[in-house]
């Protein structure tokens, strides 16, 4: 069995791949770039297994690659497999269904925490040399008084800068309860808020339970919601759901946290609401284009907006549980077991 690997992975648990046949590890598994496709193309003609994570194993890819039998993908949406092609050949393709769902969500909470206490703008202030104090500098303490730790109290000051909210009280709006948004849900409940989900594929014998309820529409949850985060699939349903009419439903108070797909959201129109105040604020990890442009507004523009980079699956567990679980389905596949983990949509 020849198996070409290029994806990302954790060693300790790929270990049991190499009983099953020649791994050659090249591209990305060796910090590579992506390869072409001519370049892929040539190196997969003789193979058994294509293992990647980001490579486009395209339909000219896979009619070139004569002994092909099975392809894996360690990413949550194969997105970058010609699944046509492959089922034309019966070629099963695995995937990776909820391998970063934990870090996503931690991430998601993350931003909120960072959007609603303004942390980063905090930090980027101090690291700016703002609002420090001289070295030198000793505080006297009158008599009859205790010693008070407090930075400054002027208008001015940090502690007036970077007022936030609080999560607790406040309901947090799910769109999209599916793997990632219900484990943002489980752990807003833990800081005290109520939750609204909205997803039409969830009934809501599924969802309500005391500080949980299914929203009715996108409008009841983007009426009611303090903070509102994303957790939705790219389809031509959810392409643009947040649209400028639904952005303009949110409250002033509100925040808006995407850490999906930039798809899903009118980019432009939450632009126009945050540079008008007319929301709180927002937190993003995902654009509309990507990587974000250097000129974009929420890098040069805009105060009261948090960005990252597309990071929010990028944990070492991640590595863990993807390997983990394209090792044990090809162990299936090679028993003629059935696959936990093949794409069937």
């Amino acid at each position: 069995m020849k198996i070409f690997f290029t994806a990302e992975y954790d060693e300790e648990e790929l270990k049991p791949l190499y009983q099953a046949g020649e791994v050659i590890k090249d591209g990305w598994a060796l910090g590579l770039p992506k390869m072409e496709e001519e370049e892929l193309m040539e190196k997969t003609r003789d193979v058994d297994m294509i293992i990647t994570s980001y490579d486009d194993i395209t339909r000219n890819v896979i009619e070139h690659a004569e002994n092909l039998k099975l392809i894996a993908c360690t990413r949550a949406t194969p997105v970058n497999v010609d699944i046509k092609a492959a089922r034309e050949r019966n070629i099963p393709v695995l995937y990776t269904p909820g391998r970063n769902s934990d870090s996503t969500a931690e991430m998601t909470i993350g931003l909120m925490l960072s959007a609603a206490r303004k942390i980063p703008m905090a930090y980027k202030a101090l690291k700016d040399g703002k609002y420090t104090g001289n070295p030198d500098a000793r505080k006297e303490t009158k008599d009859g008084l205790k010693a008070d730790v407090i930075w400054d109290m002027k208008l001015d000051a940090p502690y007036m800068v970077f007022k936030g909210t609080q999560l607790k009280g406040k309901t947090l709006g799910i769109l999209g309860y599916g793997s990632i948004g219900r484990r943002v849900g489980r752990i807003a409940r833990a800081f005290g808020m109520e939750l609204l989900v909205y997803d039409p594929f969830v009934g809501e014998v599924e969802i309500e339970e005391i500080g949980i309820r299914k929203a009715s529409s996108v409008e009841e949850l983007m009426k009611e919601s303090d903070f509102i985060t994303c957790h939705m699939k790219v389809t031509p349903e959810t392409t643009g759901i947040i649209s400028r009419e639904r952005i303009a439903l949110m409250k002033p108070t509100a925040y808006f946290i995407n850490a999906s797909r930039g798809a899903i959201l009118d980019e432009a129109a939450l632009i126009d609401a945050l540079k008008d105040n007319r929301i709180a604020g927002a937190a993003f990890d995902v654009y509309a284009s990507e990587p974000i442009a250097g000129n974009h507004p929420y890098i040069t523009e805009l105060d009261n907006v948090v960005v990252t980079p597309h990071i929010a699956g990028a944990t070492d567990d991640v590595l863990v549980n993807h390997t983990k679980q394209i090792v044990s389905d090809i162990k299936r596949f090679l028993k003629g077991e059935h696959l936990l983990y093949q794409y069937r949509y």
